[in-house]
């Protein structure tokens, strides 16, 4: 594998953790990738323990909180899958005891220049920011090249393609396209950052054979956003 891109955020949801064989493929990937020298750091989502945005039973700071909290269990589960075979740092963007250090830019700059896969939860500490906007951050915060997002779709879509089969699929588009027709598959805030800094944001099937490695080697999959 020949890496085209060499500082690499990946945003990753919570659903992947409903499947290991999965997250197995993942870990795989980002295994080999880091073996060829590429910095690589993982935000993570924490939808499949809670969703704060849609816990409308709750005060919406307490449901943003519960849902950081969801990263948080991701972040510990995906390290330990991580460090049998690669080192790897876990920091969270809220306190939380003695379980996960916290985030701090000059210690994530250390780390990941040192070689170290970051495992990156908590969002971005703050209620009322998803954890797509954590990633645009961080990305920014890391001076990384490009975003990769893995969903469940082959890429952006001008309607959500499950409900609309004729939707039609855009493979490159711009961030003023994106924040103009309000398209859901990052928020508006996370689009706006990337925008302003000019960082490309790539969307994808992530259950596709090896995308990950392949987008870094420089290979067309999903929707470019740039």
């Amino acid at each position: 594998m020949s890496s085209t891109y060499h500082r690499v955020l990946l945003k990753l949801s919570g659903e992947i953790f409903q499947r290991d064989a999965l997250i197995g493929d993942i870990v795989r990937q980002l295994i080999r990738a880091h073996k060829k020298g590429v910095k690589l750091a993982l935000v993570l989502g924490g939808g499949n323990i809670i969703r704060g945005r849609t816990a409308r039973q709750f005060d919406p700071v307490a449901a943003d909180q519960a849902g950081m909290l969801a990263t948080v269990i991701n972040g510990i589960i995906l390290t330990e899958k991580l460090k049998p075979e690669a080192p790897v740092c876990h920091l969270a963007a809220i306190p939380v005891g003695k379980f996960v250090p916290q985030y701090t830019i000059n210690q994530a700059r250390l780390l990941l220049e040192e070689g170290k896969i970051l495992v990156l939860s908590g969002g971005t500490g703050n209620p009322f920011f998803s954890t797509d906007s954590a990633a645009a951050l961080r990305a920014l915060e890391l001076n990384m090249e490009i975003i990769l997002k893995g969903t469940k779709v082959p890429g952006i879509f001008s309607a959500d393609p499950e409900k609309y089969p004729d939707a039609q699929f855009y493979p490159r588009i711009t961030y003023e396209q994106a924040l103009a027709e309000g398209l859901k598959v990052m928020d508006q805030t996370a689009f706006a950052l990337c925008r302003e800094h000019r960082i490309p944001i790539v969307v994808f099937d992530i259950n596709q054979p090896d995308a990950i490695l392949k987008i870094i080697g420089g290979k067309k999959i999903g929707s470019c956003v740039c």
